[in-house]
């Protein structure tokens, strides 16, 4: 069944990274390793351009594990990168990223992203987004925080569909978005 999953990690505050702190804000864990290595590995990575930059950059330097990402399908949607790309398994978009998406789950593909929120948010405005997973990371990051990853979202209901806690600190929360108009019971706009 074709699905699509917005996957993120952020900061309570909503910051997928932060200034001068370490990947993961150093509070990964082994369950948390464990669970993100039994998730399963049959779907397509979706992926914006500075985030294939910068995974491929990984995987092509050794410098950190990429895991099983180096041998799945991949997609990346870019107007100024140019074949061949340098990571294999690895397909250039340089279209309409709303609409090549729209196509791949016609073709019933499976599809998660990777980072590339203006992608993300693209995406979920368009209404194609099946799940929206977001792992919580218990630290604030108000004075060094970027990347926020609400930010220019429209207003989206969010239904619960599974939690979990991770190292008795991190919350995984996976919902099935809803994007609305405006707030319940505001008048529809002219």
């Amino acid at each position: 069944m074709s699905e699509l999953t917005v996957d993120v990690i952020t900061s309570l505050d909503g910051y997928g990274a932060a200034e001068g702190w370490p990947g993961f804000w150093g509070m990964e864990g082994p369950e948390y390793f464990e669970w993100m290595a039994s998730e399963p590995t049959d779907y397509t990575v979706l992926m914006g351009r500075k985030t294939y930059e910068l995974m491929s950059g990984f995987a092509s330097s050794g410098a950190e594990d990429v895991g099983p990402l180096d041998s799945l399908p991949k997609v990346v949607f870019s107007s100024t990168l140019s074949e061949p790309l340098g990571w294999r398994n690895t397909r250039l978009v340089s279209g309409d990223a709303v609409e090549a998406v729209r196509a791949m789950k016609q073709d019933g593909a499976t599809l998660r992203t990777l980072g590339s929120l203006s992608l993300c948010r693209a995406l979920l405005t368009a209404g194609l987004v099946d799940r929206f997973r977001v792992v919580v990371f218990p630290v604030v990051n108000g004075a060094t925080g970027y990347d926020n990853i609400y930010a220019d979202w429209p207003d989206v209901r969010l239904d619960l569909l599974d939690q979990k806690v991770f190292d008795g600190r991190l919350q995984m929360l996976e919902y099935r978005p809803t994007v609305l108009d405006g707030p319940p019971g505001a008048p529809a706009p002219a």
